[in-house]
């Protein structure tokens, strides 16, 4: 089993993955920016060391800077956690050039799939559904046009190695085409250094459904159901749920079976997240694969009573599943709502700053992954999530009126923040009677708000 980790990477997740550790009796090493040596997860490690300023290209996007910190300190393994640098190949090179075990996929297999074009071959070689799409790179907007054509309208156009919603914009005709390629290029190549792009068919507000899978060095994959993320702003997910309510138990199965098919294809090895686009006639796409825990784990953790932080550590340790796919079953329902510091009705403009008072609920089937502690100062540099707020109930109908009694205690003073946001959502009769899609907050006025979206 690993002996001491160093979590690269900061805010909740940080402090998740120290839990787990804690529990495992596992030694742990924070890193932290100069913004962020006051923060939670610096104070609950056993060790924490500084790796640089506050902006994150020079702090936790600085692989040199977190080697040495693993090899100065001693830990023997190195957990990622969501974004930053938990999808980089070379990254995860790096750790395995160094003797570092590295809590993720092998760097080929982040490597293969983080092309989203290598991807989309390899799961199409594998028989699962994909998109239909360019089978290369675009590389101009007249190549773009033609392609497009072919494809036929709607069409997304995407980074070949982004994430996180960043580099994609839709084109309705071949008139809004030029603008939206040459936006999306921009944007993909200021945050991910890379200007490749490809293309696929726009499958026009459809639900966004993910599978957790996890895999061991052994060749042992399971799936762990599905959660619905449909509720989401400029391919960013808000709400996350599961199960879904417009996934029946026969097309769970379906689906699953196509995941763990994903999953074995690409020879994958830890947690991962198979994502497909589900249309209303129950066709579902393969649209991309996560390799790394999800922001919104804790509902399937919930709904299992799987620990992912704890198998992802068993699993880079060397140990095969401790759990078998008959062995799972979905109990009751989970909800998680993101709390971020951000304004809606001002363009969801963040909102950095020191929280002059924090309260959060509890009670039976409420769980809150923070980072938030009064006095504590929210830096300008980094993703706007404070918190996240997971509840379960026996059902959904429980599960949202849990949510909504335990949104209306959260207090968060000094700052701004999505709360009520996510509260009126939550009232909303459609999204209360699971009459929802990816098109859900452009479609609807929520608090006041109306989202246009491309």
């Amino acid at each position: 089993m690993i002996g001491k980790l160093l979590i690269a990477n900061r805010g909740e997740i940080a402090v998740r993955i120290i839990r787990a550790c804690r529990e495992m009796g596992i030694a742990t090493v924070a890193v932290y920016s100069e913004a962020d040596e006051e923060s939670l997860h610096t104070q609950l490690a056993d060790e924490a060391i500084c790796i640089g300023p506050g902006p994150s290209a020079q702090s936790y996007l600085n692989m040199e800077q977190i080697i040495s910190a693993t090899l100065v300190s001693g830990a023997d393994a190195i957990h990622p956690g969501f974004g930053f640098l938990s999808e980089n190949a070379r990254f995860a090179q790096l750790c395995e050039k160094c003797g570092i075990t590295f809590v993720g996929p092998p760097s080929k297999v982040i490597r293969m799939l983080g092309n989203k074009q290598i991807a989309r071959k390899t799961m199409i070689d594998a028989g699962v559904p994909v998109v239909p799409g360019s089978e290369g790179s675009v590389d101009d907007i007249e190549s773009g046009l033609k392609e497009a054509e072919k494809i036929g309208y709607p069409v997304i156009i995407k980074a070949a190695l982004g994430g996180g919603g960043k580099g994609m914009r839709v084109a309705n005709t071949p008139e809004e085409f030029p603008e939206a390629y040459a936006t999306a290029r921009k944007e993909s190549e200021i945050a991910f250094g890379d200007g490749t792009m490809y293309i696929e068919h726009f499958v026009v507000n459809p639900r966004h459904i993910e599978f957790q899978i996890l895999a061991d060095s052994q060749g042992n994959v399971i799936h762990l159901g599905e959660r619905d993320c449909s509720i989401q702003r400029n391919h960013q997910k808000m709400i996350e749920e599961s199960p879904s309510a417009a996934v029946s138990p026969e097309l769970r199965e379906k689906m699953g079976k196509a995941a763990v098919t994903a999953a074995k294809a690409a020879g994958y090895v830890n947690a991962g997240t198979i994502e497909f686009l589900l249309e209303p006639d129950g066709k579902f796409w393969f649209m991309e694969m996560n390799t790394r825990i999800q922001v919104e784990h804790p509902v399937t953790e919930w709904v299992t009573g799987i620990d992912l932080v704890k198998e992802q550590i068993k699993i880079a340790s060397g140990y095969p599943l401790s759990i078998k796919q008959d062995d799972v079953r979905i109990m009751g329902h989970a909800i998680e709502c993101r709390i971020n510091a951000e304004n809606p009705k001002k363009n969801f403009r963040p909102s950095p700053g020191v929280i002059r008072g924090a309260h959060f609920p509890g009670g039976q089937g409420i769980r809150v992954d923070t980072c938030v502690y009064n006095g504590c100062r929210i830096p300008p540099y980094y993703d706007s999530m404070l918190a996240k707020l997971i509840v379960h109930g026996d059902n959904r109908e429980e599960a949202i009126a849990k949510m909504q009694s335990a949104l209306g205690e959260v207090i968060i003073d000094g700052i701004d923040t999505n709360i009520d946001y996510q509260y009126e959502i939550l009232k909303d009769q459609d999204y209360q009677s699971g009459n929802f899609d990816t098109g859900f907050l452009s479609s609807h006025t929520i608090a006041g708000v109306k989202i246009n979206e491309n």
